[in-house]
């Protein structure tokens, strides 16, 4: 009895192999046709000295050998999720439920890390060297008082913090320890069009202890007056963008939902929530109507 075990053969995918080990012994058995000798090897090969001769034909043929039709499929069961994902370009679409009727947002705080400079930041891409899957955000800003039309001339601020959950222009403290606060990524500042909008370019934000992912909001008039501080929630669950991107290297665990979260946790109608749609391949698109007094 021989077997056959070469690199030549694996790469055209013999359909047939069968192990049984009997003490140190091995029988292999490979459906094959026309194997010249110099292929085979006595079927009492010890597994000792058949792991050494594959160990030493995988090293001097290497991966190559093993043909793209082998390697392919391996490479694809090692992936991450969010790998796989990506490369399905899964789509998803959360219709939001930010300001659908002429509603005040409501008022929130600035948090722990507002922007201490804006108007230094008046810009759309405010990704700087922060990686992470892209999120064009298109905010609209109505006035209750003039019957929740568009306001043109708004200057509009935004921050959030990166796919680790560290935020710009902090750090180095008990609160962040990573220190970022010679860098200013993730800041931007804008002023709404005609139609009472701003868009602007950044990543999908990730998240840190005790609050869901979440974008801060500053809004002003021309005069740069204030005129609302709030936040955008993001919608979660299967199906949505928050579960495909999966909370990048940290995962889920330990994630605040927004029913637990103490900014979101009181806005029963979802003013706060925003639309968004799209997959990890071509990045996300995020809307939301936000209306001050």
């Amino acid at each position: 009895m021989y077997c056959l075990l070469t690199a030549d053969n694996i790469r055209r995918s013999i359909p047939l192999l069968l192990i049984n080990r009997h003490k140190n012994l091995v029988h292999r058995q490979i459906a094959c046709a026309n194997i010249p000798p110099t292929y085979l090897y006595p079927a009492n090969t010890t597994t000792k000295t058949l792991r050494t001769m594959e160990r030493k034909l995988f090293l001097k043929n290497g991966l190559a050998a093993l043909g793209i039709a082998f390697v392919a499929p391996l490479a694809s069961a090692c992936k991450k999720d969010s790998d796989i994902s990506a490369d399905t370009g899964e789509d998803v679409t959360n219709t939001g439920t930010g300001s659908t009727t002429c509603t005040v947002a409501p008022s929130e705080t600035e948090g722990p890390f507002p922007t201490k400079q804006p108007s230094s930041y008046v810009r759309s891409d405010i990704r700087d060297d922060r990686t992470g899957y892209k999120l064009t955000a298109t905010l609209t800003i109505g006035k209750v008082s003039n019957s929740c039309a568009a306001l043109g001339d708004a200057i509009v601020d935004i921050w959030h913090c990166d796919r680790a959950g560290n935020y710009s222009e902090y750090g180095g403290t008990g609160m962040q320890s990573t220190d970022y606060t010679g860098v200013h990524f993730l800041r931007g500042r804008q002023t709404t069009d005609s139609n009472g909008q701003v868009v602007f370019t950044s990543i999908f934000p990730g998240w840190y202890s005790g609050r869901a992912t979440h974008i801060h909001v500053h809004i002003y008039d021309a005069s740069g007056t204030s005129l609302k501080v709030t936040q955008i929630a993001f919608p979660e669950g299967s199906g949505t963008a928050l579960a495909l991107v999966n909370g990048y290297e940290k995962g889920m665990s330990g994630y605040t939902y927004n029913a637990n979260d103490n900014i979101f946790s009181d806005d029963s109608a979802g003013v706060e929530m925003s639309a968004v749609s799209g997959n990890l391949t071509d990045g996300f698109a995020l809307a939301i109507k936000l209306n001050v007094p």
